[in-house]
């Protein structure tokens, strides 16, 4: 089990909460001797997640306050941290690794564009977060054209509060899950479980 993580410096974008982090690790699949790349770090919480599976982790981020944010996060969490970490500030896809194994899509600017290059360079786990329906319904329209689509997932998140001696809920946004794979000959279909 990893250790939790520290976010101890903010970004206005917020982090990705902690119960979609799970959810996006288990899709992804790291392991010691993969590289993983992230567009828009933001924070860095998905980045120093993967910085404690993979071997190597490549992070774009185009706001360069954004990229200090995910700098100095990753440095307060460097005793959990086994992977040689890059960060960029760049656009994506310009600067994005050719040798990806695996890639996160954190954001949706550009998301076409990346998609491309992630079939270009045959990445095998492409996992992509949406919390806007509209966006999501393109984003899988594009996974499709592309024949990476695996599933799509939406789910929402609940914290139990007190409300009068007892227990009532406040409800995060859903979160919309693009999972697929560009490696050729994958025969994974949609709704297929990895």
């Amino acid at each position: 089990m990893m250790p939790p993580i520290a976010l101890p410096h903010d970004a206005k974008a917020g982090p990705t909460k902690p119960e979609v982090r799970a959810v996006v690790h288990s899709k992804l699949a790291l392991e010691a001797d993969d590289h993983f790349a992230e567009v828009g770090s933001c924070t860095g919480a998905v980045t120093i997640e993967a910085a404690q599976r993979a071997g190597r982790v490549t992070a774009l981020e185009r706001k360069p306050e954004r990229l200090e944010t995910t700098e100095r996060n990753l440095a307060a969490n460097e005793d959990a941290i086994r992977a040689a970490v890059e960060l960029r500030n760049a656009e994506a896809p310009a600067e994005l690794p050719d040798d990806a194994d695996a890639l996160f899509l954190g954001g949706s600017r550009n998301f076409e564009a990346v998609l491309d290059h992630a079939v270009d360079t045959e990445v095998d786990r492409v996992v992509m977060n949406v919390s806007r329906l509209e966006v999501a319904g393109k984003a899988t329209e594009a996974f499709r054209e592309r024949g990476i689509l695996e599933e799509v997932v939406q789910f929402q998140v609940s914290h139990g509060y007190e409300l009068a001696g007892a227990t009532s809920f406040n409800s995060d946004n859903p979160v919309y899950m693009l999972v697929g794979s560009a490696t050729p000959g994958d025969s994974k279909s949609e709704g297929s479980q990895r």
